[in-house]
């Protein structure tokens, strides 16, 4: 009785060991699937601003359900209200509505390798401004960034169609959003408001913002039953981004955000790897090369446990 009782504490201390590691490959693997789903509703013919809306919708949605669960609404006080409306513009809806206009002229893969750049460049402005201190290491993961942005636009034979270069410098804009909204969270992030919260204000403020925009613009997706491939892809948008965000918290909560980092080597090959997948995308071996160099780069910039003891 007591051997059977080790070894079902030892299976049991086993599955916690690898529970991380689930929630990060499920996490990136959902976060990767976000760009191929992104191309379907683009394809489809949903307009990028409707797509945008009911992804920030949906998402907030389920973010208030989840937050309010866990008892952590989100704060109606002056300074985070100004947070959410930032991190709601610079987190979705101008990255986001740019993303999708690259998406339908993009490879999925291409977009999975572009977005691959927000942590290499929010540690470039974060050093810059004095939030980081420099490491070799990661300074050489920067400069591994840009040679794999260069390795994309450079060789003629890189791209299908060298007028796609202008939407992926589109794409990079909106990566480049990304790493804002992550220095505003590092510098204005209220010590007493929780991370949930603001990930459900920001879903919120985005989804008021995007409101009147579409209406206005003429750009309202309905979703008419039977809903088609183009509407399932949207408002599958949405419930992916809110589950991903809530996996991505988590993991951070629980693991640490040395570990919650290694998610964005999995949301880029798992990018490429949908692409391949569902649309059958062919690269060239520039492409593979950038996608290498990227992974090394985000290899190189993640964190190490011994530069959170620096004083």
């Amino acid at each position: 009785m007591d051997g059977l009782n080790g070894r079902l504490v030892a299976i049991g201390d086993g599955f916690r060991s690898l529970w991380p590691w689930l929630v990060l490959l499920v996490a990136g693997i959902g976060w990767g699937f976000s760009f191929s789903l992104a191309k379907i509703a683009a394809i489809g013919g949903a307009h990028p601003l409707g797509i945008t809306f009911w992804q920030c919708t949906t998402g907030a949605a389920l973010m208030i359900a989840f937050t309010r669960m866990r008892s952590r609404t989100p704060a109606m006080r002056r300074g985070p209200i100004r947070l959410y409306v930032a991190c709601g513009l610079l987190g979705l809806v101008i990255p986001n509505t740019a993303f999708f206009y690259a998406a339908s002229r993009v490879s999925a893969g291409v977009l999975a390798i572009t977005i691959a750049i927000v942590p290499i460049l929010t540690y470039a402005i974060s050093a810059v401004c004095g939030l980081e201190r420099f490491f070799l290491l990661r300074v050489t993961g920067v400069m591994c960034g840009a040679i794999s942005i260069v390795l994309l636009f450079a060789p003629a034979e890189s791209l299908p169609d060298p007028s796609q270069s202008l939407w992926v410098l589109v794409a990079l804009g909106s990566a480049a959003c990304y790493a804002a909204m992550n220095i505003v969270l590092a510098i204005y992030m209220p010590e007493d408001e929780s991370t949930l919260g603001v990930t459900s204000g920001m879903f919120v403020a985005a989804a008021l913002m995007m409101l009147p925009i579409v209406f206005a613009t003429g750009s309202f997706v309905p979703l008419a039953w039977p809903l088609g491939a183009a509407e399932w892809a949207t408002l599958g948008l949405g419930v992916n981004s809110a589950i991903c965000f809530g996996l991505y918290i988590y993991l951070v909560n629980h693991a640490g955000p040395v570990f919650g980092s290694q998610t964005a080597n999995v949301v880029t090959l798992s990018g490429v790897i949908w692409g391949i997948v569902i649309f059958g995308d062919r690269h060239s071996i520039w492409i593979w090369l950038s996608l290498a160099t990227m992974l090394t780069a985000l290899a190189l910039v993640a964190p190490r446990e011994k530069e959170a003891l620096v004083p």
